[in-house]
C-alpha cells in the first residue's frame, strides 16, 4: 500500500519541493503517493510549512508525523490539536546559509565595510580595524546553528562567547548559561548575535538591561526570531549611541510593515528573513530519511520536545 504524504506549504513551495521530494522517496524505493488534496483520514505523513493553511491536525487520525520544512516551528508547536511527532528542519544547506550570513554581516561590522561602501563625499580616510582575536563576539543560542556560527567565527580568530538556557561545554569556547550567565556573557562584548528559538522563556532576551552590558558602540545582529529583541529598547539604545547599528534579519511581525521604526532608522540594516532559507534540494533528503524512519519503526530524526518549544 502506497505512503500517502501530504504536501502542506504554499502553492510556490510546491512547485519547488516536488521534483526534489519526488526523487529522493524513489532513491530509497519508497511506494509512495505525494500530494496536496490527499484526504485527512488517508494521510501518513505531512510536510508543513507554516504558509499552509492547515491549522486543525484532528482529522489526520492515521498520520505517523509532521515533518516540518523549516528550522523554527514557534507557529506550530503550541498547536493543541497536533498530537502527533513534530520534527524540525535541520540540514547541511540550512546551517551553510547560516553561517555564511552571520560571517559576512560579522565582517561588515568588524572591517568598518560601510565607511566606504556608502561614501557620496568621497572621503579619503584610511580606517585600520582592529584584528579579529581583539573583538569579543558573544552568540546567544548554542543549538546547531549557533555552535556552527560560533566554530566559524572562532576560526576566523574572534574571541567567542556563547550562551545557552540550559549548560553546554564546547570545546575551546567561554560558555555560560542560564539568567545568572547571560550579562556575564554579554558583558563587554563588541556585537551579540541571536540565535535562540521564540520561546515564553526567550522573549525580549535582549532588553535594554542586555543591551546596556554591551560595549558602548557593539552591534546587534538577529537572524533568530523577532520577538528576542525589545524593539523599543532597541531603538532607545541606537539613539543613544549604545548600539552603533543593528542588522536584522526576523521581526515580530513579518513583512515588517511599512511603518516600523526599524524601516527609517539610519543605523539599522533590514534583511527580508534570508538568514537561513531551507533549500529543497538539501531539505528533500532529510524529510525522506524520516519517513523511511517511520515506515521502518525507527526515531525519527529532529522531534521537537514540546515541553521546551525546539
Amino acid at each position: 500500500m502506497s505512503i500517502n504524504i501530504l504536501f502542506a506549504a504554499g502553492a510556490k513551495d510546491w512547485e519547488v519541493y516536488k521534483p526534489h521530494l519526488e526523487r529522493e522517496f524513489q532513491n530509497r524505493a519508497l511506494d509512495f503517493h505525494l500530494g496536496t488534496d490527499i484526504k485527512p483520514s488517508e494521510v501518513d505523513y505531512i510536510i508543513y510549512a507554516s504558509t499552509s493553511t492547515l491549522r486543525d491536525f484532528t482529522p489526520f487520525t492515521r498520520c505517523k508525523a509532521v515533518l516540518n520544512l523549516w528550522a523554527g516551528v514557534d507557529t506550530i508547536v503550541g498547536n493543541q490539536s497536533l498530537k502527533i511527532p513534530l520534527a524540525r528542519m535541520v540540514d547541511h544547506g540550512l546551517t551553510r546559509g547560516m553561517v555564511e550570513w552571520v560571517a559576512g554581516h560579522v565582517l561588515r561590522y568588524h572591517l568598518g565595510m560601510d565607511r566606504h561602501i556608502i561614501n557620496p563625499e568621497q572621503r579619503w580616510e584610511p580606517h585600520i580595524p582592529p584584528l579579529a582575536e581583539e573583538r569579543i563576539i558573544t552568540l546567544l543560542g548554542l543549538g546547531e546553528l549557533g555552535r556552527n556560527c560560533a566554530e566559524a567565527l572562532q576560526h576566523l580568530g574572534f574571541q567567542i562567547r556563547g550562551w545557552s538556557r540550559r549548560a553546554k561545554h564546547i570545546e575551546n569556547m567561554e560558555t555560560y548559561s542560564g539568567e545568572n550567565g547571560l550579562l556575564a556573557a554579554l558583558k563587554g562584548a563588541d556585537m551579540v548575535v541571536l540565535l535562540l528559538p521564540s520561546t515564553p522563556e526567550t522573549e525580549n532576551i535582549l532588553d535594554k538591561t542586555a543591551l546596556s552590558a554591551l560595549k558602548k558602540e557593539a552591534y546587534v545582529i538577529n537572524p533568530g526570531r523577532g520577538p528576542l529583541i525589545e524593539d523599543e529598547a532597541l531603538l532607545a539604545a541606537l539613539d543613544s549611541g549604545q548600539i552603533a547599528h543593528a542588522t536584522l534579519d526576523v521581526f515580530r511581525n513579518e513583512p515588517l510593515p511599512k511603518e516600523h521604526a526599524f524601516w527609517s532608522h539610519p543605523n539599522v540594516t533590514v534583511t527580508p528573513h534570508i538568514a537561513a532559507a531551507t533549500r529543497a534540494s538539501c531539505a528533500a533528503p532529510v524529510i525522506a530519511e524520516n519517513v523511511q524512519r517511520g515506515e521502518a519503526g525507527t526515531p525519527f530524526l529532529h522531534l521537537v520536545d514540546r515541553t521546551s518549544g525546539y
